[in-house]
């Protein structure tokens, strides 16, 4: 059930080979476990995916598959774990993240850097030259705080796929135990025949 559910929403291992940032990788893609769908594989899996979602706005899927490699990950579920940054989810993200650094820099918060972050996060392809100047330009609060994300929301990731991995299988068993329950008791076989009666 569990692996049928994630199957229906992974890219599959061609897609993935097949993609520009993933090329140089080659046949290292051919690892087994980077395609395995067992708790371990699937929670370092996203917890891979969301640290580099996080960390950086470009490259994600290239960093979340090399440390799948080196931490035996499953690979499609690293690479859609990234998204949890994306074109719609950047500003706040970047705000929140600039907003949070500067609170553990003791500074304080610069409400114009802030609704400048947005208005670049916002309006800007942030894999334009430009906008990595004025992203670099942003400073130390703002790089904290998306290094902050990216650590607490990996392993807050692991953490929850294996706790929801786990809730899982415990319903499973519960279902078929009820199943099991429900069954209408077989009658009892019959006696084999005894010798004939002479």
């Amino acid at each position: 059930m569990r692996r049928r559910f994630f199957r229906r929403f992974l890219p599959s291992a061609e897609k993935l080979r097949s993609t520009r940032s993933l090329r140089w990788l080659g046949p290292l893609l051919d690892r087994p476990w980077l395609w395995q769908l067992n708790r371990h594989s699937v929670a370092a899996g996203v917890g891979i995916g969301v640290f580099f979602g996080f960390l950086i706005p470009v490259l994600q899927i290239a960093g979340a598959a090399l440390f799948a490699l080196l931490l035996r990950a499953n690979l499609p579920v690293a690479a859609v774990s990234t998204l949890v940054s994306n074109p719609f989810t950047y500003a706040p993200i970047f705000v929140a993240a600039y907003r949070v650094g500067s609170a553990l820099l003791a500074e304080p918060t610069d409400e114009a850097q802030a609704a400048a972050i947005e208005a670049s996060a916002a309006e800007a392809d942030v894999l334009a030259q430009s906008w990595w100047e004025r992203f670099a330009g942003f400073g130390k609060a703002l790089m904290l705080g998306l290094a902050t994300f990216a650590v607490i929301g990996g392993l807050a990731a692991y953490a929850a796929t294996l706790l929801l991995w786990r809730i899982a299988v415990l319903l499973k068993m519960r279902r078929r135990r009820a199943r099991a329950r429900a069954a209408p008791a077989r009658p009892p076989a019959p006696p084999p025949p005894g010798p004939p009666s002479r």
